[in-house]
């Protein structure tokens, strides 16, 4: 008995001093490296066999096979390169003018009582239409060309951000801006250190949002009135029963989308590194 007592001591010291896991580092998703890619690359195999056993018509759904001929053609011929091109620009110039007029008036509904009453009043009215409904409008105003393509992708980019920003503006811990009033920081000094970081992490996921409705408006205006572009390009070849062509394109699109997605990603990574 007198030899175990001091044997049942050391083993309640070493349970009391046992090494527990830190649980403090907050929540920080993990996905596996690969996991994503050899998902895509077993369903992009298992389509290939079916279309090589003919379990499915090529007509309806052309292997992936064909579908990289295809691309390889486009691009070959040159017609690729001019449509992507065409849809770059067009993308590229309204999302930019729309990002820019929705940082502003985002902004101004987050920071003034006078903008916020008359602003998400015009926001909740107009948000709802289908922006490609407006296009037919927008071509007697602005004329047969690149200007309606441009402001309907501006449109839809717009609201978007201007909902994104003044909602990052609203979720900036207001202490954190009557702390910066207590000692007498100017406004524009506010603006800048406190308010626009506080947003960013909102207006970066609002980002997201536009490049993807970006990329949904100028398909579909390139399909309505458009000589030029992937969307003019995969209804002529929907039109023409040119599966392969089309599911090109579609492909084209999703790698693009996935482009872009990775853009914003690291400009995530570069901006809001101190998180």
């Amino acid at each position: 008995m007198l030899d175990r007592a001091p044997q049942r001591a050391k083993d309640d010291v070493s349970a009391e001093t046992r090494p527990v896991a830190f649980r403090g580092a907050g929540f920080v998703p993990g996905a596996s490296r690969f996991g994503g890619w050899i998902a895509l690359a077993v369903v992009i195999a298992l389509w290939q066999l079916a279309g090589t056993a003919r379990l499915v018509n090529p007509l309806f759904l052309p292997t992936p096979l064909a579908i990289c001929r295809a691309i390889y053609q486009l691009a070959m011929s040159g017609a690729l390169w001019q449509h992507l091109g065409y849809s770059l620009m067009r993308i590229g110039i309204g999302w930019l003018l729309g990002t820019a007029f929705g940082i502003a008036v985002g902004f101004a509904i987050g920071l003034s009582t006078l903008a916020r009453s008359v602003g998400i009043t015009f926001i909740s009215a107009l948000f709802p239409i289908p922006k490609i409904a407006l296009l037919p409008l927008l071509i007697l105003w602005l004329g047969i060309g690149e200007e309606p393509k441009i402001a309907t992708i501006a449109l839809g980019v717009f609201f978007s951000t201007a909902i994104s920003v003044y909602s990052g503006v609203d979720a900036v811990p207001r202490n954190l801006i009557r702390m910066a009033q207590s000692f007498n920081v100017p406004f524009a000094a506010i603006v800048r250190r406190v308010i626009w970081p506080g947003a960013l992490p909102s207006i970066l996921a609002g980002f997201r949002i536009t490049a993807s409705v970006a990329l949904l408006l100028v398909v579909s205006a390139e399909m309505i009135g458009a000589e030029y572009g992937i969307g003019a390009f995969v209804l002529q070849a929907g039109n023409l029963m040119q599966t392969d062509q089309l599911l090109a394109g579609v492909v084209i699109l999703s790698l693009f989308g996935l482009a872009i997605g990775k853009l914003i990603g690291l400009l995530e990574t570069r901006l809001l590194h101190w998180r």
